[in-house]
């Protein structure tokens, strides 16, 4: 007893009683103990948990990796429940605080059991934190299965980002080994058997010599020879400008002009009465106050109501009820006004402001339900009011729907084809497409190019992170539909652009570096 009061009077270590504190609730000196030259660095059952540790470790980062990545899609995240559940609300937002958190306490465990074992003290995790760290991991591992199932592409978003991310991956997986390298470095050396020692150094040095070679099976647009970048893409409003105004409104529209946009993407939807309008849900609760005026018909399609009955509807309010994207700057309060005040937009007012502004449009046209007046006359009627009531220049008109081609391609000559899927270069020839309408996940500069060759460019969609956006430049994307043309319209230069001769610079200054600092600490 007397030893232990001195202990706790006398030998003060401030750094290791809070890592012990916050590690294994053992504050005190005399609970701890330091690890025997020749022994194992804990207990056996701590020597089973530590592993799960570190796999809460690596699952919680590959979650968060994964969310993050997931940016550009958040608004089709929140668009899915939307319609499963049926409010809106920002789940991608809360998807990735709690990646954010979970993660950042595994991290600070790992962090802080490395400091412990540097410190040659021996480990043992609380139970509260054994049980956290055992929730950690099953739900990341839960999380990652039912987005591999419920949201599947978004694994071809994470290998599009390691194009551009890769090699900042690698110094930083370096790092990380330089870091591991001095408790590694300790025990080697306080193991009394060469066999410890083979196990403790051998797992070790295999992953390092892996991290320093990978390089070599890395690829990315990005890195190329100075010169051979092609021009910028094309910007696209997708349904205008939804970060400013409310989507598919003359205020969204108004704003990508502004901004620069060089086209406007819309969808449109043809009324009971026979006007084509601006609209992308089935029905109209979502961007409507339908709920307000017309509460009995809110569920109903959006097609089967008059143009009359339409113009009512304000297409503004609910811009600010629920906003739409988890990351949107403030408006002024002129626009907050203009945006409270849209109304839902005819198709020939929509084409008469981009022919004004000598934009290009493209738009998906939705058939009207069973029933509809129009059910099967939809394409004839939309030409109608393309060629007779509109006024706008043909070759502005990128058009996408593919029923009924020929018969369009003979009504609307100056029309410019486009494909929403990828075919032979024959094929396409032969239907006179003159461009492809892809989702980004398809991107592939190969393809790009070869598309390219025959006079067939590419549009991608929908893109609106700058990462994402230099992926594109650097695959040779002609063009790109985005939510945020106001972005990436200041985007001089790809990001992470670099020539062959300064990434292995930068790849082998690394690796180097790296082997010094390990090899001087392992020589300590």
């Amino acid at each position: 007893v007397v030893r232990r009061r001195l202990l706790q009077r006398y030998e003060h270590q401030p750094f290791i009683s809070c890592l012990a504190g916050f590690y294994s609730c053992r504050w005190k000196r005399y609970q701890r103990r330091r690890t025997e030259p020749g022994k194992c660095c804990c207990k056996m059952w701590e020597c089973v948990f530590f592993p799960l540790l570190v796999g809460a470790f690596c699952f919680s980062l590959i979650f968060l990796y994964v969310v993050g990545e997931a940016k550009n899609d958040y608004n089709n995240f929140d668009w899915y429940n939307y319609g499963n559940l049926g409010f809106w609300f920002l789940w991608s937002l809360v998807l990735l605080i709690v990646a954010a958190i979970l993660f950042t306490y595994i991290a600070l465990l790992l962090v802080v059991a490395m400091c412990l074992l540097a410190e040659g003290q021996q480990l043992y995790l609380h139970w509260s934190h054994k049980i956290g760290t055992f929730l950690v991991l099953v739900f990341s591992v839960t999380a990652l299965s039912v987005l591999s199932v419920l949201w599947a592409d978004q694994w071809k978003t994470v290998r599009l980002s390691f194009q551009i991310t890769a090699p900042y991956l690698h110094i930083g997986a370096i790092t990380i080994m330089v870091l591991l390298s001095w408790p590694m470095a300790l025990h080697a050396i306080r193991a009394d058997k060469k066999v410890v020692r083979v196990i403790i150094v051998g797992p070790y040095l295999a992953i390092l010599l892996f991290l320093f070679l990978i390089p070599l099976g890395m690829y990315s647009p990005c890195i190329r020879e100075m010169g051979t970048l092609g021009p910028k893409p094309a910007l696209i409003g997708h349904r205008g400008a939804p970060m400013l105004a409310p989507e598919n409104t003359e205020m969204s529209f108004q704003k990508t002009i502004e901004h620069g946009g060089d086209g406007l993407e819309t969808d449109v939807t043809i009324s009971y009465d026979g006007v084509p309008f601006l609209m992308h849900d089935s029905t109209l609760t979502r961007t409507t106050n339908i709920k307000e005026v017309y509460p009995n018909d809110s569920a109903q399609n959006a097609a089967l109501f008059s143009w009359d009955t339409l113009q009512k509807l304000n297409a503004g309010t609910w811009f600010f009820k629920d906003k739409p994207f988890s990351f949107m700057g403030s408006l002024s309060r002129a626009d907050q006004i203009q945006a409270m005040n849209q109304s839902i937009y005819k198709l020939s007012n929509f084409l008469r402001l981009a022919d004004s502004q000598n934009k290009f449009v493209i738009f998906d046209l939705y058939r009207p339900p069973e029933k509809h007046p129009y059910r099967n006359s939809w394409i004839k009627r939309t030409l109608e009011v393309i060629l007779n009531e509109s006024g706008i220049r043909p070759h502005l008109v990128l058009w996408l729907e593919n029923s009924m081609r020929s018969f369009v391609q003979s009504a609307a000559p100056g029309f410019q084809q486009t494909m929403g899927r990828k075919a032979p270069v024959e094929d396409l020839l032969m239907d006179n497409i003159v461009k492809l309408n892809l989702v980004y996940t398809e991107m592939s500069s190969e393809d790009i190019r070869k598309y390219a060759e025959a006079n067939i460019t590419t549009n991608l969609y929908v893109v609106n992170e700058p990462w994402l956006f230099s992926l594109a430049w650097c695959s040779g994307a002609h063009s790109v539909t985005t939510n945020a043309v106001h972005i990436l319209k200041n985007l001089n230069q790809p990001l992470f652009l670099m020539t062959p001769q300064q990434y292995n610079i930068m790849w082998i200054l690394t690796d180097v570096v790296a082997v010094l600092l390990i090899s001087l600490i392992f020589a300590l």
